[in-house]
């Protein structure tokens, strides 16, 4: 994530940043994950969305 945030302006790497440090969103994310349903994550800027996908061992789409 933080190589993603270092390639954006500021304005728009602030999402990513405090996702980095957000530790009530990443018990969320571990929490989607153990029950079997992914987590998503999306960072945009001016012209292009960055979209962070994680899936449990196993599961399909």
């Amino acid at each position: 994530m933080q190589h993603l945030t270092d390639q954006l302006d500021a304005a728009y790497a602030q999402p990513g940043l405090h996702w980095l440090t957000d530790e009530a969103e990443h018990e969320r994310a571990l929490a989607y994950l153990t029950g079997g349903t992914g987590y998503q994550l999306t960072l945009y800027d001016e012209s292009t969305r960055y979209v962070l996908l994680a899936y449990p061992a196993g599961a399909t789409s």
